[in-house]
């Protein structure tokens, strides 16, 4: 690959190793994460996407899209990293209750443009995710319980293909197609826009109750008794904290799509327990839904690793919640079940996740502390083997790990099947691509 024939393709920015710019230009959102690249392109539309793909197809080369950098593995000597930020049009139809967003559009963008007319997607706990990231990964949201994986939402997609043709993809143009992009991840073609189905929310309560770290067993308890009767609208995370220099911490996150009474009624339990250090619950806007996690909105460095957990009893409660979490900062159990849990004739790959919590770990990704890091994420994945599942959410999925982790075997065969047929050069990859 030269410089001049790459920039010839494209009117977009274009950098190559040891220009100013390149390495910052090909960091990932997690800045734990080495990312070698051969060149990075800054695409201007859908239009110098499709020109950037014919031309890797035509000199052997490979795409990756990152609109934001979330999710990257490491693992990317040789290929094309793609920015899709400029690609950043939010469409909100309100009469139609429908969205429709460039591939580098973030969710908080989009909240803030449908909350306007009291509605919402289906947004996770950061703002600062690009709905077609989050999306093509199935996407688990505050409100999955009641209306399941984003990616369930699609209408359509606007893609590149393998041969750089530009392509809507909707059910009825390309059912293959489409089903395997609605959760099977980004391998098939660069998508450059989605459109989805918004959802009323004319109330949304939500927000976080914090307790010192003594009132973890207390606070577990009433995680599981709401959980266990908790109605769809409803959704409860639950975190242990362990910030550098801080005190341990226990908290609940939480979101109930409806009025403020119907949630302070169904939430009583909370009120037993004493000492809360702070309680942020309320009435949310939809623009403001990102703030309830208070996930961090820039890049920083960090080690992650999720697993879906099959039930929680008193054994695998007394495992998360008595032994110290250091060096890790947060280990959190996100309550799912729902419409998640059930499979419906139009679902994507995501399929249905019959487990019903999902268990996060994070922790600072400092050259010094991530050794330490991992071995307590491992330990603990260890000490609740006889809860762990096997399945990772592919959105959830940490370097290192495949995507054949992220989906039944049947689905994985299918996908990899669609794969083979629409890519077979392999133009296009992936964070995690799907034949590895």
């Amino acid at each position: 690959m030269s410089d001049n024939s790459l920039r010839g393709a494209v009117r977009g920015r274009v950098l190559l190793p040891g220009e100013d710019g390149f390495d910052a230009a090909a960091k990932p959102w997690n800045r734990a994460v080495p990312q070698p690249v051969a060149a990075v392109v800054e695409a201007e539309d859908a239009d110098d996407v499709a020109s950037l793909v014919r031309y890797a197809a035509q000199v052997g080369l490979t795409v990756t899209a990152q609109p934001s950098g979330h999710g990257a593995p490491g693992d990317t000597d040789g290929v094309i990293l793609l920015r899709t930020g400029r690609l950043d049009t939010v469409d909100v139809r309100p009469d139609e209750r429908v969205a429709k967003v460039g591939a580098g559009v973030k969710w908080g963008q989009v909240q803030a443009a449908s909350g306007a007319h009291g509605l919402t997607g289906l947004a996770g706990s950061s703002p600062a995710v690009t709905v077609a990231g989050y999306t093509l990964g199935g996407g688990v949201s505050w409100f999955g319980r009641k209306y399941g994986w984003a990616a369930d939402s699609v209408l359509a997609f606007d893609v590149v293909d393998a041969d750089g043709e530009q392509v809507r993809v909707t059910a009825e143009s390309d059912p293959d197609l489409f089903w395997a992009l609605r959760g099977g991840g980004g391998d098939y073609a660069v998508v450059t826009g989605i459109e989805f189905d918004l959802y009323p929310a004319p109330a949304v309560y939500g927000g976080r109750v914090m307790w010192p770290g003594d009132r973890t067993p207390e606070v577990f308890e009433a995680f599981l008794e709401l959980t266990a009767q908790a109605p769809r609208e409803l959704s409860i995370w639950i975190n242990r904290f362990q910030f550098p220099g801080g005190p341990p911490m226990v908290a609940l996150d939480l979101t109930y799509l409806g009025e403020a009474s119907e949630a302070t009624a169904l939430l009583t339990r909370l009120s037993k327990i004493d000492g809360p250090i702070s309680d942020s619950r309320g009435v949310v806007a939809i623009a403001d839904l990102g703030g309830i996690a208070a996930e961090p909105v820039d890049p920083s460095p960090a080690g992650t690793s999720a697993e879906l957990l099959t039930s929680l009893d008193d054994l695998a409660v007394a495992t998360l919640s008595t032994e110290p979490i250091n060096p890790l900062m947060n280990v959190q159990i996100r309550h799912l079940g729902g419409a998640l849990a059930e499979p419906v004739p139009s679902t994507g790959a995501g399929g249905a996740v019959t487990e019903p919590y999902l268990l996060y770990m994070l922790g600072p990704g400092l050259p010094h502390l991530i050794e330490g890091v991992t071995a307590k994420q491992a330990q603990l994945v260890a000490d609740l083997d006889a809860y762990v599942s096997g399945r990772k959410p592919y959105t959830f999925l940490a370097p290192g790990e495949r995507a054949a982790a992220a989906f039944p075997e049947e689905t994985l065969t299918r996908l990899r099947a669609i794969k083979r047929a629409r890519d077979p050069r392999n133009v296009i990859r992936a964070n995690f691509p799907i034949l590895s």
